[in-house]
């Protein structure tokens, strides 16, 4: 069942838990995320980052992650994931997403806010929601090569009070916040700021969206589920297991090894990976329906 952001995380926000939101650049992937979402019965996010066009075009990808959300048993949203031109935006619309997470926050606020309301106005018209983002998460989907590209330098955390601004300005359906988490592989521990998300879920009343969640612990996960994250990414360790399942296989093996058999073996080990996230990020909606709430 395709639908748009606002949906799922209307039903996020009244159970108190998160939608897990994965990147999803080839039919294993695609096909690994569902599977999970169906046998557990959870809403979840299929997302294409512009930043994986040189992966597969959202040209090829993109009717692919529709047609499988339409033919979906759960509530499933195909969104754009950090989309940053007006043509690229406007092509996933037409494709048929319906969330839109543009990126505006290198720019000055007063330019987020009204590139961002633009982008409201424009997915608006396809019946599609957007997520903006306030703050620096750093690099995405990147390999951290020293501890300088994984550390605070630079790093600009999200001001509460810009937030209800910026949410009551442009009308966005979420915000993506910067309190500590980062895109690509941890070197350490990170240090989450938990009374960011609380202050700006509580005082612009809108569903915080994590990005950076790889490699987060489950503690913190649920930490900030408490304090009001809906939507979390999840992309570098999802595609890390996928690898490392596929090397297990093929340890050994003296018989000739197909193409079809790794990719194979690449899904079920991001099945694996995923269910483990999906467990955690929708625990409360798990919980409240073996309950029968």
């Amino acid at each position: 069942m395709l639908v748009n952001l606002k949906t799922v995380l209307e039903e996020a926000e009244r159970g108190a838990y998160a939608v897990g939101a994965f990147n999803t650049p080839n039919l294993e992937s695609v096909i690994a995320v569902l599977q999970v979402a169906e046998s557990l019965k959870v809403p979840v996010v299929l997302q294409h980052a512009e930043v994986h066009e040189t992966v597969i075009p959202i040209s090829v990808i993109g009717p692919i992650m529709v047609d499988f959300a339409k033919k979906s048993s759960v509530p499933v949203c195909v969104q754009l994931d950090h989309g940053e031109t007006g043509d690229y935006i406007k092509k996933a619309l037409d494709l048929g997403f319906t969330g839109i997470m543009y990126d505006g926050s290198s720019q000055p606020f007063e330019e987020n806010v009204e590139q961002t309301k633009k982008y409201v106005e424009l997915a608006g018209s396809f019946g599609a929601s957007v997520e903006g983002e306030l703050g620096d998460m750093g690099k995405r989907n990147t390999v951290y090569k020293n501890a300088r590209d994984n550390d605070d330098l630079g790093k600009v955390y999200t001001d509460p009070e810009e937030a209800r601004v910026f949410v009551e300005q442009t009308g966005v359906a979420a915000l993506a916040c910067s309190f500590g988490t980062t895109h690509g592989f941890y070197l350490s521990e990170p240090d989450l700021r938990m009374e960011i998300i609380s202050r700006v879920h509580e005082e612009a009343n809108i569903p915080v969206v994590m990005h950076g969640g790889s490699g987060v612990s489950a503690e913190d996960f649920q930490e900030s589920i408490r304090c009001g994250v809906r939507k979390i990414n999840y992309y570098t360790y999802m595609a890390k297991a996928g690898a490392e399942y596929v090397g297990q296989k093929m340890k050994g093996i003296a018989t000739p090894i197909y193409f079809h058999e790794i990719c194979s073996w690449g899904q079920e080990g991001i099945k694996q990976d995923v269910e483990k996230a999906v467990r955690v990020f929708a625990g409360n909606y798990l919980s409240q329906r073996e309950r029968g709430i």
